[in-house]
C-alpha cells in the first residue's frame, strides 16, 4: 500500500513539470491556435437572441382619430447619421441600407413595389437586385491611330452608400382605451439620386422599393446601431424607430386630393406647411384635455 501511495505522489509531482515544459498552444503553419481576444472588458450578449417588443393591440373601435403621414429622412443630417455609418460593414455594425439589402439577399426581408402604396405588389428579390445596378455612358479614346473617340456603356454595381434618404410611411392615432396618442411606422422606402445614363445629370429622387416595417422587426432588433449617449447600452434599429431617434420632414399627409406638399407649395411655404402639420398632430392630444 505504501508503494502505491509513493507512486501516486511521484506522478502528481512529475505532471506539473511536464505541463510547464510544453507550450500552452502549438503553432500551426506559423499561426497560434488559440481563442481570439475579446474586444472589450466584458462579454456582450449575442444580439441574435433578442426578440422585438410586442406592441399593444389596437382595436378599430378604440381609435378616436388618426392621420397618415409620409416623411423623408435625410441621412446627411446629424441626427440621422447613425443610420448611414459605417458605409461598409465594420464588425457587427452595419448601415440601415446594408441591413435591408442583406435581408433581401437571404430572403428574410420581402420588398414591395413603389408603384403601389399599400404593399400589394411584392417583388422578386433576384429581379430587384438586378435592376438596382445602373448604366452610364462614357466617352473613351481608341489606343490606336487615329485615336478617335467612341461612346461605351458601363454597368455600375449598386452601392448601399448611394442611398442618402429614406421615406417613411406611418400612422398617427389616438387610442381611447389607453388614452394615448401614438405612432406606428408602416413602411420604409430607400431613395437614391437618379442619374441620367447619357448626360450624367441628376434627375431627382429615385425610390427603390418599400419594406413592411412590422415584418422586418425581427431583423432590425438584432442589428445594432451606434448609441450616441452610452456605449454600454446597445441600441438596435428597431429601438431607433420605436423611440423616434431620427429626424424627418413631412412631405405628404392624408388629404382629399391625395397630393404631396410639393404639389401645392414650394420653397419656404412647403417647409412651413410641413411644420404646420407636425404642430397640428402634437397639439391634438393637448386639445383633448382642455377644459
Amino acid at each position: 500500500m505504501i508503494r502505491i501511495f509513493l507512486v501516486f505522489c511521484l506522478v502528481a509531482l512529475a505532471l506539473p513539470v511536464q505541463l510547464l515544459a510544453q507550450p500552452a498552444q502549438q503553432p500551426r503553419n506559423g499561426i497560434w491556435e488559440q481563442e481570439l481576444p475579446r474586444d472589450g472588458v466584458w462579454e456582450r450578449a449575442r444580439h441574435e437572441e433578442k426578440k422585438p417588443i410586442e406592441l399593444p393591440y389596437v382595436r378599430e373601435a378604440d381609435v378616436l382619430w388618426s392621420m397618415r403621414v409620409w416623411q423623408v429622412v435625410d441621412l446627411r443630417e446629424k441626427m440621422n447619421q447613425p443610420m448611414y455609418f459605417p458605409p461598409t460593414q465594420s464588425g457587427n455594425m452595419r448601415s440601415l441600407m446594408q441591413v435591408i439589402m442583406d435581408g433581401i439577399s437571404d430572403g428574410t426581408i420581402r420588398p414591395f413595389s413603389v408603384d403601389a402604396d399599400d404593399f400589394s405588389i411584392p417583388l422578386d428579390p433576384e429581379v430587384l437586385l438586378g435592376t438596382l445596378d445602373r448604366t452610364e455612358t462614357i466617352t473613351m479614346e481608341r489606343p490606336d491611330p487615329p485615336y478617335d473617340e467612341f461612346d461605351t456603356t458601363i454597368t455600375i454595381s449598386f452601392n448601399t452608400a448611394d442611398v442618402l434618404r429614406f421615406r417613411i410611411k406611418e400612422d398617427w392615432y389616438f387610442d381611447t382605451k389607453r388614452s394615448v396618442l401614438e405612432v406606428r411606422v408602416l413602411g420604409i422606402c430607400p431613395v437614391r439620386e437618379a442619374i441620367d445614363p447619357v448626360t450624367g445629370e441628376s434627375r431627382g429622387d429615385e425610390p427603390l422599393f418599400w419594406i413592411y416595417f412590422p415584418e422586418v422587426r425581427d431583423i432590425f432588433v438584432n442589428a445594432p446601431v451606434f448609441n450616441r449617449q452610452n456605449d454600454a447600452q446597445r441600441m438596435s434599429y428597431d429601438d431607433l424607430f420605436l423611440k423616434r431617434f431620427f429626424s424627418g420632414t413631412i412631405y405628404k399627409a392624408s388629404n382629399v386630393q391625395d397630393r404631396r406638399i410639393g404639389e401645392y407649395y414650394t420653397g419656404m411655404d412647403a417647409l412651413l406647411e410641413a411644420r404646420r402639420i407636425q404642430e397640428y398632430i402634437r397639439n391634438f392630444e393637448h386639445d383633448l384635455w382642455e377644459y
